[in-house]
């Protein structure tokens, strides 16, 4: 029988599929506050790997006031210019000295930062379209001390905190999050007219599902007027067919709905992000763990990205239960909508949480007990191997926002 802090009960609230109203969002990779986070946690990645690599163990580090300021740009038809660019600043902490090496610090972080964008978000051109910059001043002393305990394994928590974590996606949250994701990979693969700028945001009243999506347009690959409508009503049924895989519910789709197309006044940019004109960015400010922005969840309000993997609960709780949750609703039958809630005391070990919170809705014909067992074995797990967390996102292979 485990010793962890484990509870299971009934939720306070209907199912998310069974309230009448919905609401859900995502910020897609390049509006101003997700273009924060990737970088952030690219550099977060490239610093602990970096710290494993010269001294065998990722040292104290935080990125996660990453700010954008925006720039100014002229678009046109067929292709404007960036007036100002735009500024990035990487805001944080890290250990620059330990055991007489020096740690370039700053170097690591414009690199990664480089290296994010160029894959990422590749029509801004760096140090033209946006000017990075990196002040990191130096780690904590007692924070280098605990993770520089050799015989420590399961690292002490940060700080009293929570996270939180859901399952399963409701159809909504579904359309959302694939919809930004499919438009920016395989739609932007061959309609290059379309900018990583994609925000969208979902309401469902009833059956009923309406679907707004704000998408920058690349002027470079817009000739005209004509052409600039075309392309947005290809983004409107290309997110029906989407929309269409996930639900029988009735979808609407609106593509750039401010748009006054007599008076030409439209969502058209030079890079594809509103970054170079007016939206400011900031880490922590948009998705949540699972990728979706989801009022009618409990959400930590943490900032996910940025944070060190090995003792930062702002990061890995959220991470862990949001793989608790799927791993729960993965392997045990029976459940309709589950919230997990992991909260943590300073100081103590982060397998250990002060309280490992589980509600559940279940369907009519399953008992709270015929359950229990296997939600409370399966978090115990999780749990019990929670510095697998800080590997899978060392290795990259967990998002953040």
């Amino acid at each position: 029988m485990s010793e962890r802090n484990i509870r299971v009960e009934p939720i306070d609230r209907r199912a998310v599929e069974d309230q009448e109203v919905e609401i859900v969002e995502r910020k897609g990779i390049g509006h101003p506050d997700s273009i924060c986070d990737g970088i952030a946690e690219s550099v977060a990645g490239a610093l602990a790997r970096e710290y494993l690599e010269r001294v065998g163990k990722v040292l104290h580090f935080n990125t996660d006031e990453t700010q954008l300021v925006a720039g100014e740009a002229a678009p046109a038809f067929g292709g404007g210019e960036v007036v100002d660019p735009i500024y990035l600043l990487i805001v944080g902490r890290a250990t620059k000295h330990y055991e007489g090496q020096t740690i370039p610090t700053e170097r690591i972080a414009l690199s990664a930062a480089r290296e994010y964008l160029e894959s990422e978000l590749p029509q801004l051109v760096f140090g033209e379209d946006i000017v990075v910059d990196v002040k990191l001043g130096e780690g904590s002393g007692d924070l280098q001390d605990v993770f520089g305990e050799d015989e420590v394994h399961v690292p002490m928590a940060n700080d009293t905190s929570f996270g939180v974590g859901h399952a399963p996606l409701s159809e909504t949250e579904q359309i959302v999050y694939n919809a930004e994701r499919r438009l920016n990979e395989e739609f932007a693969a061959e309609n290059p007219a379309l900018g990583t700028d994609v925000k969208i945001m979902g309401k469902r009243e009833g059956d009923k599902i309406d679907v707004t999506v704000a998408a920058a347009m690349v002027d470079a690959h817009i000739d005209d007027i004509d052409d600039y409508v075309t392309t947005v009503e290809d983004v409107s049924d290309f997110v029906a067919d989407v929309a269409n895989e996930y639900t029988d519910r009735d979808v609407s789709v609106y593509v750039n709905t401010a748009d006054d197309v007599e008076s030409g006044s439209i969502y058209l940019t030079v890079t594809g992000t509103s970054a170079e004109q007016g939206d400011d960015g900031s880490v922590g400010r948009g998705n949540r763990a699972n990728g979706l922005i989801t009022p009618n969840r409990s959400m930590s309000m943490e900032a996910t990205s940025g944070k060190n993997p090995v003792n930062h609960i702002g990061k890995i709780y959220n991470l862990l239960s949001t793989d608790i949750a799927e791993n729960v609703v993965g392997e045990v039958d029976g459940i309709r909508d589950l919230r997990v809630r992991l909260l943590s005391q300073i100081g103590r070990p982060i397998d250990q949480p002060h309280v490992a919170d589980v509600h559940v809705v279940l369907e009519e014909d399953v008992a709270l007990e015929d359950v229990r067992g296997d939600i409370e074995a399966i978090v115990d797990d999780g749990l019990g191997n929670v510095t697998e967390i800080t590997q899978r996102v060392i290795d990259g292979e967990l998002d953040t926002f």
